[in-house]
């Protein structure tokens, strides 16, 4: 693709009225060159650490967690607010910026505290990345886009950031893999598609409130998810991989992925290798059903019974 040949999809995020016209409309390539550094040095240093939304994946909060060394659910209650994600039903976490001037709470004017572990989106920063392959792009032919095809990247260049007019020039690969959005991205994929696959669904349809909670436990405590997992009828009903049942009780990444396929089974019914209902609870489920459907065939064959002996009766 060109650089400056943009969609429909391109048009919209680029587009002044629903976005921000700091977002330069040209799309760039892993090796598009970019001029851009950020340091102490520069006058607006965390100047972009205030006033912002910065939404939390799952992986962030467990790195969070483990560099502050608390359980997620006080991490949750200290720094974190409720939202919505990608203007879907699905309930997230952002930041909790600080009350006395609206910035992040990890932020001094040193610096981030929590750098290394900093979240996604700042990590992001200046060099967005807008992915299609969930809603299906098409190309001005119709014709359905690749993978490769649908992704490619854009700057953000505000006004107040002094970064751009630094001398550092770099490739968008090159600035990628310097703050480590690569190993983000990978860590982050499966759920994103998740909140990307709702949001292709439109607001006609509805998660139910079960729905929500378990997408919100399961993207947000993985402490609670593996508790719901050993201690609840989890492993009665599933059938999974013993070698995986004893990887997910320690390593918590390995847990996070499974929550993801976890996830993808239940809420949109995707079919996932590592974890099948078992048989024996289908038949269960089966006869269950056909227990239900037999007592509403006797029910209504009495409720006729007595609407005819009512009739014969002159009622």
């Amino acid at each position: 693709m060109k650089d400056n040949v943009l969609n429909e999809k391109e048009k919209t995020l680029f587009g002044k009225e629903l976005n921000p016209s700091h977002i330069e409309p040209v799309k760039l390539t892993m090796d598009s060159r970019i001029k851009f550094r950020c340091h102490p040095g520069v006058r607006c240093f965390t100047a972009c650490c205030g006033n912002i939304k910065i939404i939390l994946t799952p992986y962030d909060i467990l790195m969070l967690t483990r560099r502050l060394q608390v359980p997620a659910h006080e991490f949750l209650q200290a720094y974190t607010e409720p939202t919505y994600l990608e203007k879907t039903d699905m309930p997230g976490v952002m930041l909790k910026m600080r009350a006395e001037d609206n910035k992040c709470p990890f932020v001094t004017p040193e610096g981030c505290t929590v750098y290394s572990d900093r979240p996604t989106a700042c990590r992001y920063y200046p060099v967005g990345m807008a992915d299609f392959r969930e809603g299906g792009s098409k190309d001005a032919d119709g014709n359905e886009l690749t993978a490769d095809e649908e992704k490619f990247f854009f700057l953000v260049k505000e006004e107040h950031c002094k970064g751009h007019e630094e001398e550092k020039v770099w490739t968008v690969r090159e600035w990628r893999e310097d703050q480590g959005v690569d190993v983000r991205d990978e860590m982050n994929k499966k759920w994103l598609r998740l909140v990307m696959r709702r949001k292709s669904f439109g607001h006609q349809a509805h998660l139910s409130e079960q729905a929500k909670r378990m997408f919100f436990m399961a993207s947000t405590d993985l402490g609670y998810f593996r508790r719901f997992v050993f201690e609840s009828s989890f492993l009665k009903t599933y059938e999974i991989d013993a070698e995986l049942v004893e990887k997910i009780k320690t390593d918590d990444i390995a847990l996070m992925f499974f929550s993801f396929d976890y996830l993808a089974n239940t809420l949109f019914g995707a079919q996932t290798e590592i974890m099948k209902i078992r048989e024996d609870k289908i038949r269960e489920k089966i006869e269950e059903i056909k227990a239900r459907q037999d007592e509403a065939v006797i029910s209504a064959l009495k409720e006729y019974e007595e609407l005819k002996n009512d009739r014969g009766n002159g009622g």
